[in-house]
């Protein structure tokens, strides 16, 4: 398998995914700089977290017009697999790979902590072995990752399976409402979604920092699951 990983200026997650993949499930990994304009053949196309180009006007808002985005559509539209993660998830949002947008947290926070996720019902190829229902914890760390979409699109990423992760409490349960458990009031308690075919992927949450009993803290290696799911 050969992971492409993609490094904007302000990227700082790509080692951690570096790892994962090379390190732990013994992928090729292959780094790519956001001023590329094509891809090499690959397998799955990772946007890691960070804060690519600091940031600036929103997040994402620049990254989405690096060289690299236009390859990277066409590879998603040619049906290959594409994670972004945190940043990566925004960049994917900004980039019309994915619904929606990620605003400011509730209580205009930066947040860094645990949070429990439950898998839900969908067609993403990221979660496709993961029963309906499954749990796992790990780390966040943003200031704007409280998911918004309008009415319509809520309602399709419900009816179409298209939410794939949501922030629930300890015991599975989703809470809305409550920021001790949808920790940045995002619609829905969505923690991530993927595009009608499954093959384009987004999250908040940062699973690749739980992927070993000795550095996952409460989350354990709990966030490794996702991506032998995804391999």
């Amino acid at each position: 398998m050969r992971v492409g990983i993609v490094v904007f200026p302000g990227t700082n997650c790509d080692q951690d995914m570096a790892h994962v993949y090379g390190s732990l499930l013994s992928a090729e990994v292959v780094p790519i700089w956001h001023r590329e304009l094509g891809l090499p053949p690959l397998d799955i196309v990772v946007l890691p977290g960070g804060f690519s180009y600091g940031d600036y006007l929103r997040t994402g808002a620049l990254a989405k017009l690096s060289p690299i985005m236009g390859a990277i559509k066409k590879f998603a539209g040619a049906g290959g697999r594409v994670i972004g993660i945190c940043n990566g998830f925004q960049i994917l949002c900004e980039a019309g790979l994915l619904p929606g947008a990620l605003l400011e947290n509730k209580g205009r926070t930066f947040l860094s902590q645990f949070v429990h996720l439950r898998a839900e019902p969908s067609n993403s190829f990221l979660t496709a072995s993961l029963a309906p229902g499954s749990r796992l914890c790990c780390p966040i760390a943003h200031f704007q990752g409280n998911y918004f979409a309008d009415q319509k699109t809520l309602e399709e990423l419900e009816s179409r399976n298209k939410i794939i992760l949501r922030y629930v409490d300890a015991d599975g349960n989703r809470a809305d409402s409550d920021l001790s458990v949808n920790v940045n009031g995002s619609l829905h308690s969505i923690a991530g979604i993927c595009n009608e075919a499954g093959n384009v992927v987004g999250m908040m949450p940062h699973p690749e920092r739980s992927v070993e009993l000795l550095t996952g803290g409460v989350g354990g290696d709990s966030g490794l699951s996702l991506f032998r799911a995804g391999s």
